[in-house]
Parts: structure tokens; sequence; C-alpha cells
């Protein structure tokens, strides 16, 4: 027969379990980064907007992958958002959001991992795209190496969480099969 916690012990898993609602203001700082993200597209999509006709075509090119690498960073932080706060603090209930996406409520920590990474990933090759646009502007050898270098250990990073999510996956799936036989 299992020991019934005492009133101590209760006390202190009754705090660690509150304690959760302690990461709340980093969502909602996060929820203002997001307008600090959109006064920043609006400013570079006015100044994009206002050098249009005298733009050249790499010009063009860069500032539009400008816009989508500050877009990718807003998605990056409204997925933490919404699967941090439905992972950590607390489930949001989507009932009366008859647009709600499907995908909120199923991200589990190792796809938030994962999302996070391919975000970095995606954000980082549009910077290294950008630099490889503008190489006629100024070349940097060592500063491009370094770009491509990063870029490669975010790639490198990315695989090798996805193999040991694929591998802890694998192995708890055996484990429940073991479990199973055993019944």
């Amino acid at each position: 027969m299992a020991k019934k916690p005492g009133t101590v012990e209760r006390g202190l898993e009754r705090s660690v379990f509150q304690s959760r609602w302690l990461m709340a203001p980093f969502y909602l700082g996060l929820i203002l980064s997001l307008v600090v993200l959109l006064v920043t597209f609006l400013r570079e999509f006015v100044h994009f907007a206002a050098t249009i006709m005298t733009a050249s075509g790499t010009d063009v090119v860069v500032g539009v992958l400008a816009l989508v690498d500050l877009t990718l960073t807003a998605n990056l932080v409204l997925i933490v958002i919404f699967s941090g706060y439905e992972n950590f603090v607390s489930r949001i209930d989507p009932q009366g959001y008859p647009d709600w996406p499907e995908w909120i409520t199923t991200i589990d920590y190792s796809g938030l991992k994962q999302k996070l990474l391919a975000s970095i990933v995606a954000i980082s090759a549009i910077e290294v795209l950008k630099e490889f646009m503008n190489l006629d502007a100024h070349l940097n050898e060592r500063y491009l190496a370094w770009l491509v270098g990063i870029h490669l250990v975010f790639v490198f990073s990315t695989l090798m969480l996805a193999l040991t999510d694929w591998l802890g996956e694998g192995a708890t799936c055996s484990e429940e099969k073991g479990k199973s036989k055993k019944r």
C-alpha cells in the first residue's frame, strides 16, 4: 500500500505545481515582442516600398528576404507562445474559436524543439542568402565563412535533435510493446 504524502510534502508539491504560473509573464513579454516585430516589419516594408522604383533586382530580393526573415521570426515567437503556454502553464480551451489551428494543441515539447530549430535554420539560411545576394557590394570571405559555418551548425544540431527524438520514440515504443507482452 502506498504511503500518503505528509502535509509538508503536499504543500511543497502544490507550490511546485503552482510555480508554472511564474511563466505567464514571460509569455506576455513574448506577445509584446510580437508588437515590436510588427512595428519593425512595417518600418522595413515602408522603407522597401519607398525604394522599389529605383531598386535593383538584387535589392528587391534582399528587401523581400528581410521581410520573410521578420515573418519567420514572428512565427517562431508565436509557436513558442502557444506551445510553451499549453505545455507548461495551462491548457487553452479552443471552444468558441472556429478558426483554431489544430496544431496548437498537439505540439509537445519535442515537437516544439524541432519547430524552433527548423525556424532558426530557415532564418539562418535567409541571412546567408541575403549576404550572398550582396556579394558585389562587399566581399568579406571570412565573414561569409562564419555565416555558412554557423548555419551548418544549426542544420547539424537540428538533424541531431531529430535523430535523438526519433531514437527516443523507438525506445519508448519498444518499451511499451514489451510491457504489453508481459500482461
